[in-house]
């Protein structure tokens, strides 16, 4: 599966007249699992909507390998699942939507489903429609969508803000599960610093605005992660650096 580094070069982003971005500069490698953190209004979820091609910027470039995003296979997850699935249509519906758009046949898109199915062991019916899901199985839902199409890059935007903990340790667990089998490069923003550190082998922290690269913290910790990696003085270490580093950035 191909899997696609992402440079972020000179951007520029301005909200009311104020910058937001000023010549930032990112580069995240192909096949790592990125966490993004920063202080409230830093521009997290703004900066993985302009690198998945959901928000214009006013100057700079992104590319993916050195291509546009246009060129490029993205699964993105949004924070609010509820707004992403289609209601008229159901589950299995939302799930094949990006496998119609690319002309899949329809034997190939259910052979498709079938797979992220066992992948994910799910246990309930897709024939069924969004509202008729608990949260946790309608974000799982968006998950399975965004995976469908064997995508290069992953946003996750926040997937666990509206979850209940043990859907969010499923969640967790699974999408570990397919960074190790498959190597997608992952992005995920996230306003809770153990998911951030949990999941991901790079935490990128980022400023107040004008934002920029503050640091980014290292996690050396092997996959799969489980309950233990929460007592792993590397886990432990990881965590206190990039809140010591939060911390630093939110009192200047």
């Amino acid at each position: 599966m191909l899997s696609a580094a992402v440079t972020v070069e000179g951007l520029c982003k301005r909200f009311a007249g104020q910058p937001l971005y000023d010549d930032f500069d990112l580069d995240i490698p192909a096949g790592t699992f990125t966490s993004i953190f920063g202080p409230n209004g830093c521009g997290k979820s703004t900066l993985i909507n302009m690198m998945a091609g959901l928000a214009p910027f006013d100057a700079g470039r992104i590319r993916f390998n050195g291509r546009p995003v246009r060129d490029v296979k993205i699964g993105y997850v949004f924070q609010n699942y509820r707004d992403a699935l289609f209601p008229w249509w159901r589950a299995i519906d939302n799930i094949e939507y990006p496998l119609k758009i690319q002309g899949m046949s329809a034997a190939k898109r259910r052979e498709r489903v079938q797979e992220l199915v066992a992948q994910f062991e799910v246990g309930f019916d897709l024939d069924r429609y969004p509202y008729e899901f608990s949260g946790g199985q309608q974000q799982l839902i968006s998950i399975l969508r965004a995976l469908a199409p064997h995508p290069e890059v992953l946003f996750l935007d926040e997937p666990f803000s509206a979850l209940d903990y043990e859907t969010t340790l499923f969640i967790r667990e699974k999408l570990q599960t397919v960074f190790v089998d498959n190597g997608i490069t992952m992005i995920l923003v996230s306003h809770d610093l153990e998911d951030a550190v949990y999941l991901a082998n790079r935490v990128v922290m980022l400023t107040k605005r004008p934002t920029r690269v503050a640091e980014t913290v290292m996690v050396g910790l092997p996959y799969p992660r489980t309950d233990e990696t929460l007592y792993d003085p590397v886990f432990i270490d990881a965590k206190r650096h990039s809140l010591d580093i939060f911390q630093r950035e939110v009192r200047k």
